[in-house]
């Protein structure tokens, strides 16, 4: 037997025989439904092909099939070898047949308890329970997966309420709340579904994950009797006419697949805070979501105003927080907001952080020296220099038509990045900002998206202070400042020298002062 926890105290002796609980029998036919998948392609791939299925095909769909079998194999026997208890200290969780293993966390220790229902669990009543807990190297966690959506709710407020009596803290225990949500879902904010780039970018995820797969499958998509009618169609009408309808057929499909998405991910979604300072985000149309943090492990927050979403006037809000585990888990879990309007993204980061007025509102941000915004042009003009080279340089060795061809090239890209570049150079520079409001650091930067972080100064451990060789010509530096969520690290961008110094001592009194030299 292995044994592991979140701490590295468990023993195989603490387990008892009698008060284990088995994960939900209900669980059996979604494992059996990996089985469903080798039989999905191979229709597929029937369909598609006419029925002409070469012998590479037969293969491949072969290893498919084996292969989605062993997996199903595998899920049913974890289910059928796992189990958990709560004990008076403890959660634990054992599995395993021929290795078997024990985990278990400290119920004083446990930060969260998520709640996820993918499709198959909502088909059959189930959901999975993610416990996250602070440990010596770091976070662990502990996720029981096939438990009753009843089951599922129960477990996390017992296991919330079992840790604020350990830690004899009753504003952390919760308790079913009434009270009215911070914020809910409305049908307008799905204008703002189109102003984001997953809807193209996920078409052509789909389009080259569907190329691959028939690749490896020693088909060749572009003989595909629907492929091949959407080229004759392209090819029949002049390029005038094709191209532009190509992009818009593009657009078109791209925005569906982020109406889409936005539907998906943000459907159902409500914000509240629940007795004891938690804030709980309920999301999610087809894999349900509910996540929680404690009030008390709230760093800040950060809104984020993607260009072509900061043009139609919203924005994100994501919680910076800490024990929300892995960087893609700090995306995730850390959204407190849907794209919506930028005025109820700022009254909801107010509301969250307990404040009259949200920080990140602050207008008087001191502005940036204007070197700064000579780094930025200076790095547009490479761009356009190097974006130009890279045409103009091959017209040397090529002969006289093609050398004219390739230098108007070259001075077409200048002439159009030029004026792009100065423009992003500009709105780069408008956008950095630092200051103060209250308890809270605020630093604001971005180029494609702007954005705007509020953290609590005493939340701050750490601050760099980083200088390149560019930036000491300049006079300038960029300041970081580190904190145990979040991101890690927040930075005040080309600030100058002796103010971003100051800044840090107003900020943080005394964390620099030991490593600074004044001048007397």
């Amino acid at each position: 037997m292995s044994a592991g926890t979140a701490d590295g105290t468990a023993a195989a002796g603490e387990i008892g025989a009698d008060d284990w609980q088995r994960l939900s029998p209900r669980l059996i036919p979604v494992h059996l439904s990996w089985l469903l998948a080798p039989v999905v392609t191979g229709a597929g791939t029937l369909l598609g092909t006419g029925g002409k299925v070469n012998l590479q095909a037969l293969l491949t769909l072969g290893s498919f099939t084996i292969a989605f079998a062993i997996v199903a194999g595998v899920n049913l026997m974890r289910f059928l070898t796992t189990g958990y208890r709560i004990t008076d200290q403890r959660l634990e969780l054992r599995s395993g047949l021929l290795f078997r293993s024990l985990r278990s966390i400290p119920l004083d220790r446990i930060r969260s308890a998520d709640i996820t229902a993918r499709p198959l669990h909502r088909l059959f009543g189930l959901a999975s329970v993610d416990i996250g807990a602070a440990a010596h190297g770091g976070a662990s966690k502990l996720s029981l997966d096939g438990v009753t959506r009843a089951q599922a709710a129960a477990l996390r407020q017992d296991l919330l309420n079992r840790r604020a009596a350990l830690l004899a803290d009753p504003s952390a225990a919760t308790a079913p709340d009434e009270h009215a949500p911070i914020a809910e879902l409305h049908r307008s904010w799905l204008r703002y579904a189109p102003l984001t780039i997953w809807g193209v970018g996920g078409l052509f995820a789909v389009l080259g994950i569907s190329y691959r797969t028939l690749h490896e499958m020693q088909i060749d998509p572009l003989e595909l009797g629907v492929v091949q009618h959407l080229v004759d169609a392209f090819t029949s009408v002049p390029l005038w006419l094709g191209i532009p309808a190509l992009l818009l057929t593009v657009a078109a499909l791209g925005t569906l697949g982020a109406i889409g998405l936005y539907i998906e991910g943000w459907s159902g979604f409500r914000l509240e805070r629940e007795d004891g300072a938690i804030l709980r985000v309920r999301r999610g149309l087809f894999i349900h979501r509910s996540v929680s943090i404690e009030e008390r492990r709230l760093r800040g927050v950060e809104v984020i105003e993607p260009m072509l979403l900061r043009w139609g006037g919203g924005a994100r809000l994501h919680a910076v927080a800490s024990g929300l585990g892995s960087a893609e888990e700090n995306r995730t879990r850390g959204a407190l907001m849907p794209p919506a309007p930028r005025a109820e993204i700022l009254r909801v980061a107010a509301e969250v952080l307990g404040e009259q007025d949200s920080p990140t509102t602050l207008a008087a941000l001191r502005p940036h020296p204007r070197a700064a915004l000579r780094r930025r042009i200076n790095r547009g003009l490479l761009v356009v220099l190097l974006s130009a080279a890279v045409l103009a340089v091959p017209a040397i060795w090529l002969p006289g038509g093609w050398r004219t061809g390739f230098l108007t090239a070259a001075g077409i890209t200048a002439t159009v990045l030029l004026p792009a570049v100065c423009l992003l150079a500009v709105d780069a520079y408008r956008t950095l900002g630092h200051g103060l409001s209250g308890r809270y650091l605020v630093a604001r930067a971005g180029t494609f998206a702007h954005r705007t972080v509020a953290l609590q100064r005493e939340g701050v451990i750490g601050l760099t202070v980083s200088r390149s060789l560019f930036q000491r010509r300049s006079g300038l530096l960029t300041l970081a400042a580190t904190t145990a969520a979040g991101s890690g690290s927040y930075k005040v961008r080309d600030v100058a020298t002796a103010d971003g110094l100051a800044f840090a001592e107003e900020a943080v009194p005394g964390l620099l002062t030991p490593f600074l030299e004044r001048n007397n």
